[in-house]
């Protein structure tokens, strides 16, 4: 049976389908090797299967939009992560230990009115 769930980071939005298979991860279509050429962004989504032991056991199709690749990778981290649990509750410890369940809630501060960016400034001038 197919698992569904979701991983958030920054402005991305992932949603992993998870079911028993030979190992096959797809993002939007694509290899996850294909859609991600950078190798730290690979091991990124890997490290949940790798943490909880289950590689080449399940299949994965993803679906994720928004934001830019590292924050994609991210949200599809915690996506996997949360689904592995769904399917394997005993798995839980080991992901909770390496930090794969925590939702990363830091977001782009918006632009204020008379400065720069967020916060930077024009330089002061005393005269």
């Amino acid at each position: 049976m197919e698992k569904l769930t979701v991983g958030r980071r920054k402005a991305s939005v992932a949603r992993a389908f998870i079911k028993a298979g030979s190992g096959k991860i797809t993002i939007n279509g694509k290899d996850y090797k294909d859609f991600f050429t950078l190798e730290y962004l690979q091991n990124k989504v890997e490290a949940p299967l790798k943490t909880s032991e289950s590689e080449g056991k399940y299949d994965i199709s993803v679906n994720v939009f928004g934001g830019g690749i590292k924050g994609q990778s991210e949200a599809i981290s915690l996506a996997i992560a949360r689904a592995l649990i769904i399917d394997n509750p005993e798995k839980r410890p080991s992901l909770k230990k390496a930090k794969l369940l925590r939702r990363d809630a830091r977001k782009v501060e918006r632009k204020k009115t008379g400065l720069r960016k967020a916060r930077k400034q024009e330089q002061f001038s005393k005269r």
